[in-house]
């Protein structure tokens, strides 16, 4: 009998990875037995720049997570997130239908796409719809309406699109690598899912996923989203100072990070570094002054989170701090200068409540990978309900995976 895996695939801009997971017993009730990661082809900034190469890392990333797990990868639950995902607040008023007032199920989805139609813009389509705060005759505050009475139903929610364009690339090439798509999720929801708790989240919680041309963050409060955003700015900003200030290229610049970086040059001695010897080129380079370039541009990227806290008047103010998860998250001294510029506790993320048969799941950078195998075992008709903000409008985008299903099929068939 073959096992059932849950899978998830974070197609990221550097690293496409994969991970499988399957029920566990006892109080750890999701087992992870495989986690795959190879470069990423053919994507720049989440985007797909050629789907016969991007469609040729997911593959080697199934074949290799197959490998690892004994079995056959056959369906997924995708990541979505990039510059072209954007998040915008609407509102949606309806008639209550049942003639006592009494609200239904039905009259909360009405509620919501209204919000949808006057939000969406042209070329995009919806992820999720977010409920913040619902209003019954004009009383608001008021959190789950179902069962109440009134006559005028609102919702405030958070919409979170993405370019159509993109959805239907990103589909395209998932269904040509052979893995049907269980749906499309914004990996960042999935991945804070993954690594805070109940309480956390019930307190006040940011979670900050640092990758490799973006930096997503997302504020939770008293079990809601209540702010979200994409910043285009990433730990390959870090690279491309290291490589301008050293006049060393990318790749180059690359291996000096990862073998000697740090984000704090004050623990720096004045040592050279004998360049020859880490990535083959001539010449030293003073340790400390590659500290110095790091702290600067982590420096801007918490400045730039703390304005999103600003706006989200949240700055300095949430009691569970932030968790850090993504690749930039593992540099070296990153969650000392977070501390400093945010304000706040900082911890590193790794997922939580899971076991593990390989150590690498609970690296930083395969939180949105794991989460998504958490938000696939929640999922409806897969184990117990989500919290009520991932009850989201699903209907708009799987009709572009089914359309894209359809039209992959009819080609390559």
């Amino acid at each position: 009998m073959s096992r059932d895996f849950i899978c998830g695939l974070d197609v990221g801009s550097r690293t496409i990875r994969m991970v499988a997971g399957e029920r566990g017993d006892g109080p750890r009730l999701l087992r992870i037995v495989g986690a795959a990661e190879v470069p990423a082809e053919g994507i720049r900034r989440g985007a797909i720049t050629s789907m016969e190469d991007a469609v040729a890392s997911i593959t080697s990333a199934a074949e290799q997570l197959e490998r690892m797990i004994g079995g056959s990868v056959r369906t997924a639950w995708v990541g979505i997130t990039g510059p072209h995902v954007s998040t915008q607040r609407s509102r949606g008023v309806v008639a209550v239908a049942r003639t006592d007032g009494e609200v239904q199920h039905g009259d909360v989805e009405r509620a919501f796409e209204a919000a949808r139609a006057g939000a969406t813009p042209p070329n995009y389509d919806v992820l999720h719809i977010i409920p913040r705060v619902y209003a019954l005759d004009h009383q608001g505050g008021i959190r789950d309406p179902i069962g109440m009475s009134g006559s005028r139903l609102e919702v405030e929610a958070s919409i979170i699109q993405a370019l159509s364009s993109h959805i239907r690339n990103l589909t395209k090439s998932v269904f040509q690598s052979g893995v049907e798509i269980d749906d499309l999720v914004l990996g960042l929801l999935a991945t804070a899912e993954a690594v805070t708790t109940p309480r956390q989240r019930e307190l006040g919680v940011v979670v900050i996923d640092i990758g490799a041309t973006t930096t997503s963050l997302v504020v939770e409060e008293e079990g809601d989203v209540v702010h979200l955003s994409i910043l285009p700015i990433g730990a390959e900003h870090i690279t491309s100072d290291i490589a301008i200030g050293l006049r060393i290229a990318l790749d180059h610049a690359e291996q000096l990070k990862l073998a000697v970086g740090t984000a704090l040059p004050r623990d720096c001695k004045k040592e050279e570094v004998d360049l020859a010897e880490i990535i083959g080129a001539e010449g030293t380079a003073s340790r400390k002054y590659i500290a110095e370039i790091i702290e600067a541009r982590v420096e801007e990227i918490f400045e730039r989170i703390d304005r999103e806290l600003v706006v989200a008047k949240r700055s300095g103010s949430l009691p569970a701090g932030a968790v850090l998860v993504g690749g930039g998250a593992k540099l070296p001294g990153v969650t000392d200068v977070a501390k400093r510029k945010l304000r706040l506790p900082v911890a590193i993320g790794k997922p939580l409540g899971v076991d593990s048969v390989v150590e690498r799941a609970f690296d930083p950078a395969f939180a949105a990978a794991v989460g998504l195998v958490i938000w696939g075992m929640s999922a409806p008709g897969e184990g117990s309900g989500r919290r009520a903000f991932t009850k989201s409008f699903f209907q708009p985008l799987n009709t572009i995976v089914d359309r894209t299903r359809s039209f992959v099929r009819g080609v390559f068939s």
